[in-house]
């Protein structure tokens, strides 16, 4: 899984997407969306420790593919997004239903961010300028992704990192980039400009792998990273974006393709992950929900993978 790169973008070397605007314009004529609600009110939960130490780990759902990691005394965030919309404009198609679980003031300090892709809804400029200005973490994002990022204001540290390449963020902590099925862009002309990703968390106590977005395909990225670490503690994987299959297919999965990456990875403790905040695609607000629990069904450890609330926190065994 090397040669992903042909000298002006990146592709993915097992299964090439067919970049087609045509594909885009029918979808977007004949789409049949289900409704969502306006506003989803969330419940309240405590706010996550300002600390967690030693093996213990605790993850806190705080909506999209936003996740508060926090191990071996680290604050890990994965794909912050405190703002209202997912765009580069105020659309109100991907305007927030959901208010984030954890408000920023609530939020403890942050050491780690971890960016997957430049896509609006796992990139946003506004919420990553707010934490460096707040925390001066440091930013680990695939190739690429750190031109955006510092766009505007080139005193942000990020640390940028290929395909199967690592840095060793604490003493107790290496972070891997792997690979996904992905693409990226952030207008109509620079499509695959930026490269894209997953993260392998490798801990004392533990791997953690955080999918970003990712299409399945045939399972080669899980079984990928099942080869390279053998074992997961506790993953992040995407159930939702998915309708029309035809259309989101090759770049999401749905609750069915995560249950098959979940028995890929050895069914390590999992959370759901990129459903119930912004709608992107057809399916209904439910639906990702609904149709985990039914795919759990052909799971021998189903108690393993949960689909938790915004701002609710696991203390993962």
């Amino acid at each position: 899984m090397d040669d992903h790169f042909d000298g002006s973008r990146f592709f993915n070397p097992w299964n090439p997407r067919k970049h087609s605007f045509l594909n885009l314009l029918k979808w977007k004529l004949t789409a049949k969306p289900k409704p969502w609600p306006e506003h989803i009110e969330n419940r309240l939960f405590p706010p996550p420790p300002n600390i967690v130490y030693g093996d213990q780990l605790v993850a806190t759902f705080i909506g999209h593919a936003t996740v508060l990691i926090q191990t071996q005394g680290i604050n890990i965030l994965t794909d912050p997004i405190w703002n209202e919309f997912a765009a580069p404009f105020k659309m109100k198609t991907v305007r927030r239903r959901a208010a984030p679980g954890v408000k920023m003031e609530d939020l403890p300090k942050i050491d780690l961010i971890l960016v997957s892709h430049g896509h609006y809804d796992h990139l946003d400029q506004m919420t990553l300028e707010t934490l460096w200005n707040r925390d001066h973490p440091l930013i680990v994002a695939p190739l690429g992704n750190d031109a955006v990022i510092r766009s505007n204001d080139p005193s942000i540290r990020v640390q940028t990192l290929d395909w199967n390449q690592s840095l060793m963020a604490d003493p107790n902590l290496i972070v891997h980039l792997m690979p996904a099925q992905h693409w990226s862009s952030r207008s109509f002309f620079d499509w695959d400009r930026e490269l894209w990703g997953s993260f392998v968390l490798e801990t004392p106590d533990g791997n953690i792998y955080f999918a970003g977005d990712t299409g399945y395909g045939n399972g080669e990225v899980f079984k990928y990273v099942k080869s390279r670490f053998q074992e997961f503690r506790f993953a992040m994987l995407p159930i939702g974006t998915y309708e029309p299959r035809w259309f989101m297919r090759y770049v999401h999965m749905n609750p069915f393709d995560a249950v098959e990456a979940f028995k890929e990875l050895g069914e390590p403790y999992t959370m759901g992950i990129h459903f119930g905040t912004f709608k992107l695609s057809d399916e209904g607000f439910q639906d990702p929900i609904d149709d985990l629990k039914e795919a759990l069904k052909s799971a021998p450890h189903p108690e393993r993978f949960r689909a938790l609330q915004n701002g609710e926190s696991w203390l993962i065994p």
